[in-house]
């Protein structure tokens, strides 16, 4: 079943974020399993009932990693249970980064459109290129904007975002994870975007459409890179 790891090596990327936004999207309709592999363990932390706060999704599993000896197991069985595994990797470089990796069928490298950002997408990127060579199977990935302006975006914004978007040997998604006041929302008041009150969240709707756009982005990827292993078998 599909693996799909997100990293980046610079914290606040929106990493954990987006990964949590997708977990929870698919769990309202299947099994999902989120490994939590970042050492602060915010997905965890995040999951933990509080009195007053809605609990994750019944569909969703959160596994919490602490070993690098342990993630390949753990990804394996996972993908042996759930029909989707979501792996939340640490925010540097690392053997356990790689062993995750080295198992994933989509890397998404969340990234905000600023500078350092930028940078360190191109670190992953690299490190992608390297492990595809070193086990001889390409590892697709595709770069994510994360915490977008809605509207107005700032020409350094526009700039960076293009200069990934026209490039051909990098896939991007169409789909952004905008900056909204909902994906701040679920640390603080638990839960999903789908379960938040909206007297006390704005723009809760608008949060949903921007993440059912970004999820079925990610079921169409996954459909055609199986499309295309099945082509090469044939």
């Amino acid at each position: 079943m599909p693996v799909i790891a997100f990293a980046n090596s610079k914290g606040g990327s929106g990493k954990t974020t987006s990964a949590l936004l997708l977990a929870c999207e698919l769990a309202e309709t299947t099994d999902v399993t989120i490994i939590d592999a970042d050492p602060r363990h915010p997905i965890s932390k995040w999951a933990v009932h509080r009195e007053g706060k809605s609990t994750p999704p019944k569909r969703l599993t959160i596994l919490q990693n602490d070993s690098e000896n342990a993630i390949i197991d753990e990804i394996e069985a996972a993908a042996a249970r759930d029909p989707f595994v979501i792996i939340d990797l640490e925010g540097v470089a690392s053997k356990k980064n790689a062993f995750a990796i080295s198992q994933a069928d989509l890397v998404i490298i969340p990234m905000k459109e600023q500078q350092q950002d930028a940078e360190a997408a191109l670190d992953v990127v690299r490190e992608l290129i390297t492990l595809s060579k070193m086990s001889g199977r390409k590892l697709p990935f595709s770069i994510l904007f994360t915490q977008t302006k809605v509207v107005a975006k700032s020409r350094t914004s526009r700039f960076i975002a293009n200069q990934f978007r026209d490039n051909p040997s990098i896939e991007c998604f169409e789909a952004e994870v905008n900056e909204r006041d909902a994906f701040a929302a679920i640390y603080t008041m638990g839960g999903t975007i789908r379960t938040l009150d909206k007297k006390q969240t704005n723009g809760i709707d608008r949060a949903i459409e921007n993440i059912t756009a970004y999820t079925a982005e990610v079921v169409a990827k996954l459909r055609s890179q199986n499309k295309d292993k099945q082509g090469r078998a044939a």
